[in-house]
C-alpha cells in the first residue's frame, strides 16, 4: 500500500521540477531579448541579428567591411551562453553604431558547420570580424567591462 504513494510522490515531484525549470527558462528568455531574434530579423537599431550558415559570409564576413561584428555562437542549453547575454545586450548599448552583433545558435539547422570551420571548441564563442578577417575571440562569459575593454584591443578607435 505504501508503493502506490512512493511512485505518486515522484510523478509529482518531476512534474514540479519540470514546471520551475520551464519556468525558470521563460524568465531567462523574458530577460535576454537577444536570444529571441529569429533569423532575419533585427534588434537595437539593426544593431544585433540573427546569422546562420546561409548567410553568414554576407552577414557577417562581408558586411565586417563596413563596420565590425562581433559573433556570439551560442546554444541555449548553454548556461555560461545565457550568463553572458545580459552583458553583450550592455555592450551592444555602448558600441551603438560602432559594431553590430551577430546570434548564431549552433544547434539550429547546419550551424554547427559554422562552429567545425572556425574550430570552436566550446559555447559561448564570440569571434569579432573586421575588414573581412577574424580579428580575434574569446570564450567562455565575461562582464560586461571585460567585453568592452577586449573590444578596445582588438578595434582601432578605442572609446573616448
Amino acid at each position: 500500500m505504501l508503493l502506490p504513494v512512493l511512485e505518486y510522490d515522484k510523478a509529482r515531484h518531476a512534474n514540479v521540477r519540470m514546471a520551475q525549470k520551464n519556468h525558470a527558462e521563460e524568465q531567462q528568455h523574458e530577460h535576454h531579448p537577444t536570444h529571441h531574434i529569429r533569423p532575419g530579423k533585427t534588434m537595437t537599431g539593426g544593431d544585433v541579428f540573427v546569422s546562420d550558415l546561409s548567410d553568414f559570409e554576407t552577414a557577417v564576413v562581408e558586411a565586417s567591411r563596413e563596420m565590425p561584428v562581433l559573433v556570439d555562437f551560442w546554444a541555449d542549453w548553454c548556461a555560461p551562453c545565457h550568463a553572458i547575454a545580459p552583458h553583450l545586450d550592455r555592450v551592444m548599448e555602448h558600441q551603438r553604431g560602432r559594431l553590430r552583433l551577430a546570434k548564431v545558435e549552433v544547434d539550429e539547422g547546419e550551424n554547427m558547420k559554422l562552429a567545425g570551420r572556425y574550430r570552436l571548441r566550446g559555447f559561448p564563442t564570440l569571434m569579432l570580424f573586421v575588414d573581412g578577417e577574424e580579428a580575434g575571440r574569446f570564450s567562455g562569459a565575461r562582464s560586461t567591462q571585460w567585453i568592452e575593454h577586449w573590444l578596445d584591443q582588438h578595434l582601432d578607435n578605442p572609446r573616448g
